[in-house]
């Protein structure tokens, strides 16, 4: 914002009214805390509006890529006291703030205020600063953060974890993803393809990095609404079976398998991983953004058993997002926006980890390829459609529900866009006698 004269210059109310005389106390205050936060933030290209009018225009020259909204004279105390990640998303899911125009651009501002390297003094007047703004606050209605119990990645508490997130009304879903509700990364030709056609090229590319042929019976873990099991029978002529812990999903992907005639080729079973036991039961295994659930202690048993469901001479295809392997020198600590109300017990390793683990296993590894920017082009689309569903979101859920999904959609496509998380396609073979039963050449990938 530059000097805080500059600031006030700058300021203009959207019409003739002004708030009470308390409030523009708040409003004085706010400002003047903004205005210290902000001085070396360049270019800024967003703007504020205040609870009582007051607005502040992004730099000259900047055109508004969003304007943050405070709600009420304490709003920059929940935004920034304490001064944590988590506390920073929830003053937005509560409506202490909000964000009008392009939410990604809240992210660079959050690592900027994050990040800033300050003294003592500096710390220690900013919190006077802040707790001196009144310590008001938004009600908490509707979804509230999850509060598992149990032992950590045991079997009940998975189940717990997975319904948290998944098992609310699958129209919520069908509001921002493809018509056939496939909630993992798309497979882009180029950046202006729409999300049905990039859906559909990622459901066959993992068909042909499993070299699928007619008769064989292929395992999904993780299966979701059932997207790839149907494209794998109907294409590939395979007898495909699915496994998810969440009610909602088996029950709409059965429905889905018995609307398209698949009954005899496709079914989903409400089971973990973990409660199989059918060495060599299966020609291909698949995992598509499923063992990001698994978690790291877990990897090990993971593969194993995917390696001894498999045949001798199958095939493991896992499609799993991985984080940088600086992420823990430069995570901030603390508890988390996304284990708290996204993805509770959930966590990310780097790929050295996830091949490690493979390797241990017994898998031979053929195959690794980041689809990095496919993830950032196809949460763009999940969010575009999310906000432009934002009344039937809300309809479907609640308010505070369709902001967790907006805020973890975008923040999540900031992490892809920045480098700090990846996603990995990893084609691993159990050998037969040597034999790994894949051609020669890559050609059949790029057709």
């Amino acid at each position: 914002m530059g000097s805080a004269p500059a600031a006030e210059a700058r300021r203009e109310p959207l019409d003739a009214r002004r708030g009470a005389e308390a409030g523009s106390e708040a409003a004085r205050r706010t400002l003047a805390v903004l205005d210290e936060l902000l001085r070396d933030y360049r270019p800024r290209d967003f703007g504020f509006r205040l609870w009582d009018g007051t607005t502040v225009p992004p730099d000259a020259g900047e055109e508004p890529r969003f304007t943050l909204v405070l709600r009420h004279p304490g709003s920059l105390r929940a935004l920034l006291w304490p001064p944590t990640q988590l506390a920073m998303s929830e003053a937005y899911l509560y409506d202490d703030i909000d964000v009008e125009g392009d939410i990604g651009g809240v992210f660079r501002l959050a690592d900027h205020l994050l990040a800033r390297p300050w003294t003592l003094r500096e710390r220690l007047g900013l919190a006077r600063k802040l707790l001196a703004l009144p310590p008001e606050r938004r009600p908490r209605a509707g979804q509230q953060p999850a509060r598992l119990t149990g032992r950590r990645f045991s079997l009940a508490r998975d189940r717990k974890a997975v319904s948290y997130h998944y098992d609310r009304s699958n129209e919520f879903f069908g509001l921002y993803l493809d018509r056939r509700m496939v909630y993992s990364c798309a497979y882009f030709a180029s950046a202006d393809e729409d999300l049905d056609t990039a859906q559909e090229r990622k459901l066959d590319y993992l068909c042909r990095k499993l070299a699928l042929r007619p008769g064989e019976r292929l395992l999904d873990i993780g299966c979701g609404w059932g997207g790839l099991l149907m494209h794998a029978a109907e294409r590939y002529g395979v007898e495909a079976v699915g496994i998810t812990l969440s009610e909602r999903q088996a029950e709409l992907a059965r429905e889905r398998i018995a609307h398209a005639g698949l009954g005899r080729r496709c079914r989903v079973e409400l089971v973990d991983y973990r409660e199989l036991d059918e060495p060599g039961a299966y020609d291909r295994v698949v995992s598509v953004c499923m063992f990001e659930q698994v978690g790291e202690n877990l990897l090990p048993e993971f593969f194993a058993r995917a390696r001894r469901l498999l045949r001798p001479g199958g095939l493991f295809v896992n499609q799993g997002i991985s984080r940088a392997a600086d992420f823990e020198r430069t995570a901030r600590r603390g508890p988390s926006f996304m284990d708290r109300y996204v993805f509770p017990d959930g966590g990310v390793v780097p790929i050295s980890t996830t091949l490690a683990a493979a390797e241990a296993a017994g898998f031979e590894l053929r195959d690794v390829e980041s689809l990095r920017e496919h993830y950032v082009l196809t949460l763009g689309h999940w969010v575009r459609r999310l906000e432009a569903a934002a009344d039937a979101a809300r309809r479907a859920a609640d308010e505070v529900t369709y902001r967790v999904w907006r805020l973890y959609m975008a923040g999540s496509a900031y992490g892809f866009e920045t480098g700090r998380l990846n996603l990995y396609q990893l084609v691993a073979a159990k050998p037969e006698a040597g034999r790994s039963g894949l051609p020669l050449t890559r050609a059949r990938l790029y057709i």
